[in-house]
């Protein structure tokens, strides 16, 4: 099993300070996290405008932009503590801003039918991941046709809940399985893996979304200290909940070794101290005439 990667989504819960934008950077390499993500949009270009003249909590959602000025910081941040760096683009322009900045683009599931989201991301030939909640199958193989058609070859393919949070019993993990099936047709043209957004903050959730259903890439959602615009909504983990599960899965990973029967190096003392099969006695022969105690 490969080391896994796991993205801390930032989200919305930086509530524009960049100190505290900073802050969830180094907290999520001290959790043990691979890599970061924001979202860049603008609820002018988010929303349709019969909405906004309708509802003010969608046009106070506009305190939740992340500035575009602060991209650049962000991103040079990430990667001089050796972590990946993306961005969710949330209109057209967005992925102009972002190109010289991300890893990878991550696509949300609610822009999962916008092709031109997606040839655009496609065509800067970067990686590409996207989230898969509320789709269908055809939805999922309509979203890898658009990157097919661009110069982008690497695509992860998120299963995911889109309820905030997703009740355990609707998390629906077998369905990993199902999307494993459903991107063959695409292997050959594509380099594809299949990951987990986790929207429960359920333990026993990931902790089986990886195991059983043999992934490694989980993205999840993070705060700092339940104070973020996102929290109060319970699928956000804080960083002493996710390092526990960081630290258990990939020291665990860690110990999985190369597979081969022979001696590590820390056995390697102990060899010669084996019962010699001429009387069984320890150690073997040749040792005992040059023990000094």
């Amino acid at each position: 099993m490969k080391k896994i990667d796991f993205i801390a989504e930032i989200s919305s819960n930086h509530n524009r300070d960049l100190e505290r934008m900073k802050d969830f950077i180094h907290a999520s390499n001290e959790s043990g996290c691979t890599g970061v993500k924001f979202q860049l949009f603008k609820i002018d270009d988010l929303f349709a405008q019969q909405i906004l003249n309708k509802s003010k909590k969608h046009r106070d959602r506009k305190n939740w932009e992340l500035p575009e000025k602060v991209i650049p910081e962000l991103s040079e941040l990430s990667k001089s503590l050796g972590l990946k760096f993306s961005c969710t683009p949330f209109y057209l322009d967005a992925v102009n801003v972002l190109e010289p900045y991300v890893d990878f683009y991550k696509i949300a599931s609610y822009e999962l039918l916008w092709e031109n989201l997606f040839k655009k991301c496609g065509k800067t030939g970067k990686p590409i991941v996207f989230s898969t909640g509320m789709a269908n199958k055809d939805e999922i193989q309509n979203a890898l046709k658009f990157i097919q058609s661009t110069q982008c070859k690497d695509v992860t393919v998120l299963h995911c809940n889109s309820s905030y949070p997703t009740p355990v019993k609707d998390a629906n993990l077998s369905a990993i399985n199902t999307i494993k099936e459903c991107i063959n047709p695409f292997t050959n043209n594509l380099n594809i893996s299949v990951g987990y957004s986790d929207h429960t903050a359920s333990p026993e959730v990931m902790i089986r979304a990886i195991f059983h259903y043999d992934i490694s890439f989980v993205e999840f959602h993070i705060d700092l200290d339940g104070r973020g615009e996102e929290y109060m909504s319970g699928h956000c983990w804080l960083p002493d909940e996710i390092s526990k599960i960081t630290k258990i899965l990939n020291l665990g990973i860690e110990a999985d070794g190369n597979g081969k029967i022979e001696p590590s190096p820390s056995e390697l003392p102990d060899r010669e101290w084996r019962a010699d099969p001429f009387d069984g006695l320890r150690p073997l022969k040749h040792i005992r005439d040059k023990f000094e105690g």
